[in-house]
């Protein structure tokens, strides 16, 4: 993952962790856990789609929080 999309995933993560009110300590370790899981399974694909990175991200995050994977993963969709 090249830094431009990384930096864009984390800034939109932030944010989405701003909007459920969850500590910003907290969503620090959620959101680098995250990152560090999508690119360790990111290494493994020569091509990815937004969708697959969609899919890897809301999949880590469920580990950590079940409502920040939920609204990571309908972030375009009226909820």
């Amino acid at each position: 993952m090249d830094d431009k999309t990384l930096k864009s995933l984390r800034s939109d993560l932030k944010l989405h962790a701003r909007a459920l009110s969850i500590p910003s300590g907290a969503a620090d370790d959620f959101i680098n856990e995250t990152i560090k899981s999508v690119q360790k399974s990111l290494n493994k694909k020569s091509t990815i789609t937004s969708a697959d990175l969609t899919r890897l991200v809301v999949k880590n995050l469920k580990k950590y929080n079940a409502d920040f994977a939920y609204v990571y993963e309908n972030r375009d969709t009226i909820i």
